[in-house]
């Protein structure tokens, strides 16, 4: 199985009356994440399924996604919130799915719990080495058998700049 881990594109600063769930993209982050989305397409990138916070950035991100026919399907889980923890994640979503090991998924989130993930899918634990940048994506696969923690093989790490 692929795990495709996507930050949220350029958002809204943070603001005292604006609540940070709330916080959507800007215009020149819709417009940046709707290039590398069609860049991700030319690449020939086909997602089983997007998953994503429910956070108003990522959500549209991950509509950003659908919109370019990444895939078909969405879905929303509060793990990938920004407080949302990978170990949850594997116990109450991923294994009781079953998924097949062709499954490529899309988890679109924030930082640094993406790139706290793919450090401990890759290492065991966060190590601090790998760095998101917004609408960038780290690419993990994990081993067909057993827990993926600390024995998956990181195969793709991108900054948006590439991308578009």
């Amino acid at each position: 199985m692929e795990i495709y881990l996507i930050r949220h594109g350029i958002a809204e600063e943070q603001q005292p009356f604006i609540k940070d769930e709330e916080r959507k993209l800007t215009k020149e982050g819709r417009q940046k994440t709707e290039k590398v989305a069609q860049r991700m397409k030319t690449l020939g990138l086909q997602f089983d399924l997007i998953v994503t916070s429910p956070l108003v950035r990522a959500r549209q991100t991950a509509e950003i996604l659908l919109e370019a026919e990444l895939s078909s399907q969405l879905e929303e889980s509060n793990h990938l919130a920004p407080n949302g923890h990978i170990s949850s994640w594997l116990d109450y979503w991923l294994r009781p799915k079953n998924f097949n090991q062709d499954t490529q998924l899309a988890l679109v989130g924030h930082e640094p719990c993406l790139s706290n993930w793919a450090e401990i899918l890759l290492w065991g634990e966060v190590k601090g080495g790998l760095v998101l940048k917004k609408a960038g994506m780290i690419g993990v696969k994990l081993p067909e058998i057993g827990l993926p923690v600390g024995r998956s093989q990181m195969f793709w790490l991108t900054p948006p700049r590439y991308l578009l």
